[in-house]
């Protein structure tokens, strides 16, 4: 039953809204930078002077070297990895508000500039502890205090490490390779617009004004819209496809063939610290579970009123009136769900209104999507958010600042270990969605109502989960198809194909979908980062099941483990909770609940009937 934690205070009822565009909240970066130019000039100089103190300890690095030189090397490396992420931040923000904008663009390729040699220069710090003895680490490292677990992070990834020399000249690889193609997919995709009608003074629109359009109750809107992306998007094939294959052959260079990882995802895995066999278990489960999702769209076609759904129909909306949230009711309505459960993290919600740390105006040129960056423990996340006023739009609030009530659930920590780890930094947002849908269907009486929100949070469930496991399906088929010398085409083909497996005979695939992959930015930036959604949601599914069975008991548990952070590795975490990452049931009980929400949502359709 759901309660609520004794800590903290009730949240502030008025809001600082600051600078606003349409009525939105738009964020002040003048907690990172007051005057981008000149602050990076003064930051480099005493950035500078950091890397001098450290290097100054170089030669007294031996397996002899003292607990208290050790810690004084530690600090320093925090304080450059401190100052240089809140550059990096300015950077990433600045443009993120408008990636058309040539001034962030400069500065961000200007703090590049200006970090690379940085970390070269301190890279022997990291190396030198790697190649220590066990028996010297382990004396280092119990004096290591909130350190530790960073210290182990390090060491795990050592026989994947190279010598100081070639890590150095991977950095400035990638600095002029692989982070360049990563900003000209932004620049190209960002860039692109789209037109819903053939008239000549029509208004283009952004890839996010055109994705409002999939939900559109009308079939032949839904369909436009989606032939419009895939049209634009297949235009740019080639070079897209390219910027692709590039990235995924660096991957494979580095990851494989010089740091001597098994697999493209072993890569990702051991940096997340999570065992292959776990991550093989969550996807073939997600894999052998399809099943429960295809008869969710059996049934929501007969919801709305399709003798056949087809792809473009998978977020089509009920037969309903749709409900449209202005900003502050959706603000209104998040931080009372959040109260409810824990007033402590109502508390840090409302800070990052208060400190001016959220853009949710869309804008010609923005990022896409939705992000929370947490730059600093001692700094109030920054989210960004495009808010057009459906339900999907105050879901997305609900995620968003849930990552960063996360970030400052876990702010004693260092700067290396206040991040939750890749698998567990969707936990508190998606926590926070369950709050928020929870509350509404609690609120609900009538079959309808009831109806539209377990076709929201069906889509939802279906578009983090099973969506984001084929996507990883795809990219491990993807990096063997490219390490064979394959084309853009082919690469289509493997998609479309393993949609029409995602999706059986529930859904009808139109060939235009084979160019979808070429719209998932984490594809090109992050490979293999999506698991982690499958990962957060089923985990939070079974996590929100205890939190209704125990009630109020729950809630210290929960906020114990957000407080972790990045502090532990994950099962380290989620062993207390008696979770066992390894095991096929833990993760089926996250699909056994989703069996249960289509149940509901059937029973529904008979009443409506």
């Amino acid at each position: 039953m759901p309660g609520r934690d004794q800590e903290g205070s009730a949240m502030p009822r008025k809001l600082s809204r600051g600078r606003e565009a349409n009525g939105l909240p738009r964020w002040n970066l003048k907690d990172l930078l007051r005057h981008p130019d000149k602050d990076l000039a003064t930051r480099s100089r005493t950035l500078n002077e950091h890397v001098r103190s450290l290097e100054d300890l170089r030669n007294r690095l031996s397996a002899t070297l003292a607990p208290r030189t050790f810690l004084k090397g530690l600090r320093l490396r925090e304080t450059i990895v401190s100052e240089s992420s809140g550059l990096m931040a300015y950077g990433h923000l600045w443009f993120a508000q408008n990636t058309q904008n040539q001034r962030a663009r400069a500065f961000e390729t200007q703090v590049r500039k200006h970090l690379l040699p940085i970390s070269n220069r301190t890279l022997f710090f990291d190396l030198w502890w790697q190649r220590l003895g066990d028996r010297t680490a382990e004396r280092l490292m119990k004096h290591a205090g909130p350190y530790r677990y960073h210290l182990e992070s390090l060491r795990r990834v050592k026989r994947h490490t190279l010598s100081e020399a070639e890590e150095q000249i991977i950095n400035v690889k990638n600095s002029t390779g692989r982070e360049v193609l990563d900003t000209l997919y932004d620049v190209i995709t960002n860039g692109l617009t789209f037109q819903m009608n053939s008239r000549k003074n029509s208004t283009p629109l952004s890839r996010e004004q055109l994705s409002v359009h999939f939900r559109n109750p009308f079939p032949h809107v839904r369909r436009m819209a989606y032939d419009q992306l895939f049209q634009v998007y297949s235009k740019h094939a080639d070079s897209l496809g390219d910027i692709y294959k590039a990235l995924v052959t660096d991957w494979k260079n580095e990851g494989l063939d010089l740091r001597g990882y098994t697999s493209p995802i072993a890569v990702r895995n051991l940096h997340n610290d999570i065992p292959d066999e776990a991550v093989s278990t969550l996807l073939q489960t997600c894999r052998d579970n399809r099943d429960v999702f295809q008869e969710y769209f059996r049934i929501k076609a007969r919801i709305c009123g399709l003798r056949q759904m087809t792809r473009y129909d998978v977020y089509a909306p009920p037969k309903i009136k749709k409900a449209f949230y202005p900003f502050e009711q959706a603000v209104k309505l998040v931080f009372e769900a959040y109260q409810e459960f824990s007033p402590t993290l109502a508390e840090h919600a409302h800070r990052v209104f208060a400190e001016r740390h959220i853009d949710a105006a869309p804008a010609p040129g923005k990022m896409g999507g939705a992000f929370c960056y947490s730059v600093l423990p001692s700094l109030t996340p920054y989210v960004l958010l495009n808010y057009s006023g459906d339900a999907r739009d105050v879901a997305t609030l609900a995620h968003e600042l849930g990552h960063a009530v996360h970030s400052m659930m876990a702010r004693h920590h260092s700067v290396h270990t206040f991040h939750a780890t890749l698998p567990l930094a969707e936990t508190a947002s998606v926590f926070g969605e369950q709050l928020l849908s929870n509350a509404l269907l609690a609120d609900a009486s009538a079959a309808k109502v009831k109806q539209r929100l377990l076709v929201s949070q069906l889509d939802d469930l279906y578009a983090t989960i099973l969506r984001q496991a084929y996507f990883v399906e795809f990219e491990n088929q993807a990096h063997q198809l490219i390490a064979e010398r394959t084309t853009s085409d082919r690469l289509a083909q493997t998609y479309l194909h393993l949609l029409k497996e995602q999706f059986g005979r529930s859904v009808a695939i139109s060939k235009a979908f084979q160019w979808e992959w070429l719209t998932i930015p984490h594809i090109f930036r992050s490979p293999f980062y999506c698991y982690a959604y499958s990962f957060g949601n089923l985990l939070v599914l079974s996590l929100f099941q205890r939190y209704k069975k125990e009630g109020e008991s729950f809630i210290p548990q929960y906020l114990e483990l957000l407080s972790h952070g990045g502090s532990r590795s994950p099962q380290d975490m989620l062993g207390p909770l008696g979770i066992d990452l390894c095991q096929k049931s833990f993760w089926q009980a996250g699909f056994n609940r989703i069996k249960e929400l289509v149940e509901s949502l059937e029973k529904t359709v008979s009443k409506t009937v």
